[in-house]
């Protein structure tokens, strides 16, 4: 614990690898959908490395672990309890007029999101998240750590959404083309 407190990459990545599986099924469990899953998972961790130096070493690491999954997934169902008109309208105007066939308009949103982000971590998010590349790959072509890799994904990942955030069709598009998809599902 004291190494991850003093900002050791190495040491946060060997917690990750103990336990993003059974936070990732957790949070999985809880919220049935994958993609939801991931992101939260990773939050996890974000919160982790951004807390690390408060961290507790003489409490449980695994208690800590989980409780910042819970309070993420409460995080996330309170704000899908208020948003419950939001959701109502995007499903009834997505399964009017949203064709999810029409993916050459999320894959333009989605690079044109990445531009707002500095080069190396572009890089990074487009070999991971649209290449679908291992970050060991990633990490091994580019000649980085991979806790550097994940690092980008994470701080990649918090960008996009803030992006997407601050342009509410961007995001009014992206959430109906989830729904339509889910429905679909």
């Amino acid at each position: 614990m004291k190494n991850l407190q003093s900002g050791d990459e190495k040491a946060f990545e060997k917690l990750y690898r103990h336990y993003i599986d059974p936070i990732f099924r957790k949070i999985h469990y809880l919220t049935k959908s994958a993609e939801i899953a991931e992101e939260l998972a990773q939050d996890v961790f974000l919160k982790i490395w951004e807390r690390r130096a408060f961290i507790d070493h003489n409490k449980s690491f695994g208690a800590f672990v989980h409780i910042i999954a819970q309070n993420l997934i409460t995080d996330l169902y309170r704000r899908l309890a208020h948003d419950k008109a939001l959701r109502e309208q995007l499903i009834n105007s997505v399964t009017e007029i949203y064709d999810p066939i029409s993916s050459e308009v999320d894959r333009q949103l989605v690079y044109q999101a990445l531009e707002s982000l500095p080069a190396q971590r572009k890089k990074v998010m487009a070999m991971v998240k649209i290449e679908g590349r291992s970050y060991e790959e990633v990490s091994s072509l580019l000649g980085v750590s991979t806790s550097t890799i994940r690092d980008h994904v994470v701080k990649g990942t918090k960008s996009l959404k803030a992006y997407f955030m601050e342009n509410e069709l961007t995001l009014m598009l992206i959430a109906a083309a989830l729904i339509a998809r889910s429905l679909k599902g």
